[in-house]
């Protein structure tokens, strides 16, 4: 273990040329550099986030939600069936032929099978009120963190001359601001990754997942490397525009389709001048220029480059994802479905109960299909979850 430990934590990975981890333990009296041990602490605080959010959202969220008529809903449930509820344990949408197959060995139609099917998949699927409860937990968090950042940031001399990131570099002392922040940020992350496998289901639930322990990663390297400077600002810059997706989500779960609209194109805006301006030319800049002529490259300085430059070309091809539903809501006047890789599942089908009801056949025998509220259009089915 201590070999397996000295190979983990060698100096010549994490820190630049001629400085050693014994310099880092003996920092000035009344200060203190960061130590990997004290993000120990973000694993209960993870926990303790999840019971906040419980209240949150009883004592909070489903009140707010009330005043804005937006009900849980009853689904219609499908009739218990043992054979086909161990495909379904399978696989949620069966081909064809399976499909056939299973018509024959029930005795039923196919459309009853495919029916059976539909109203099974729809018994998982989220209501519009988790969703809302959901939307207003994270934007809380998102507007309380940021506020504190912009507080703590504000007076903060790195914020205005990125060059203050690598001066003494990485002899720098470690603030109650900075402390408080990280863990912070990391306990929601934990959190987030914990209640992934009970919150609202996604399509993409493995993309999250590996998203989310990719951010728990990158946040945990930059502060074991004494980059809290730097990651300051990354998470800064990348918790703003969150906020306004929460708020347009928000308005879309309570029908307020204008508002919805326009939240996403301030998101839009709001994304394009964060991540595509002063991520790349203020942050990224400061990593690939200022500190290598500050400090110099090693060997951790080149993977946490490699990192950032990957996060800006996902920034680059969601915002390509992005500007195409702000462009649809501008000269449409909706929000159209969200085609990014965080898309929720659909909540179309809760309303199934009165799809018959609502369908009446053509002459040609084909079916019109039901119309929608207004405040349910593809944006409800999908929002961003982009760290």
């Amino acid at each position: 273990m201590n070999s397996l430990s000295a190979w983990f934590w060698s100096e010549s990975f994490w820190l630049p040329p001629n400085v050693t981890w014994a310099e880092l333990e003996h920092p000035p009296p009344g200060e203190e550099y960061p130590r990997a041990d004290q993000l120990l602490s973000c694993l209960p605080l993870a926990f303790g986030v999840l019971a906040v959010r419980v209240l949150f959202e009883r004592l909070v969220a489903k009140p707010c939600a009330n005043i804005l008529q937006i009900q849980a809903g009853e689904s219609r449930r499908a009739q218990p069936n043992a054979v086909l509820e161990r495909v379904f344990t399978s696989t949620t949408s069966p081909d064809s032929r399976r499909v056939e197959g299973l018509s024959k060995q029930l005795d039923w139609d196919v459309r009853k099978v495919q029916r059976w099917f539909r109203l099974r998949r729809n018994q998982d699927k989220p209501s519009t009120l988790t969703k809302f409860c959901e939307s207003m937990w994270r934007l809380t968090f998102y507007t309380g963190i940021f506020t504190y950042a912009i507080r703590y940031l504000w007076v903060s001399p790195w914020m205005w001359d990125t060059r203050q990131c690598w001066y003494n570099y990485p002899f720098q002392t470690l603030s109650p601001g900075q402390y408080n922040y990280y863990v912070a940020e990391l306990a929601f992350y934990w959190s987030l990754m914990f209640s992934q496998f009970t919150d609202i289901k996604r399509k993409d639930f493995l993309i999250m997942f590996v998203h989310h322990l990719a951010t728990i990663t990158l946040i945990t390297f930059s502060y074991c490397n004494n980059m809290l400077r730097i990651g300051t600002l990354v998470m800064c810059v990348h918790d703003a525009s969150d906020i306004v997706l929460e708020l347009a989500k928000l308005a879309n779960y309570a029908k307020y389709q204008r508002i919805c609209d326009t939240g996403f194109v301030v998101f839009s805006i709001v994304f394009f001048i964060t991540r595509l301006v002063i991520y790349p030319f203020w942050i990224v800049y400061s990593v690939l220029v200022e500190s290598w002529e500050i400090v110099g490259p090693y060997r951790s300085w080149w993977l946490l480059n490699g990192l950032l430059l990957v996060l800006q070309s996902l920034h680059v091809f969601w915002f390509y994802l992005i500007a195409r539903i702000a462009i649809k809501a501008i000269f449409k006047g909706k929000v159209a479905k969200d085609d990014r890789s965080d898309i929720e599942s659909s909540s179309e089908e809760e309303t199934d109960t009165n799809v018959k009801s609502r369908n009446k056949s053509h002459p040609n025998g084909s079916e019109q299909s039901p119309k929608k509220d207004n405040g349910t259009n593809g944006f409800a089915k999908g929002g961003t979850k982009e760290h």
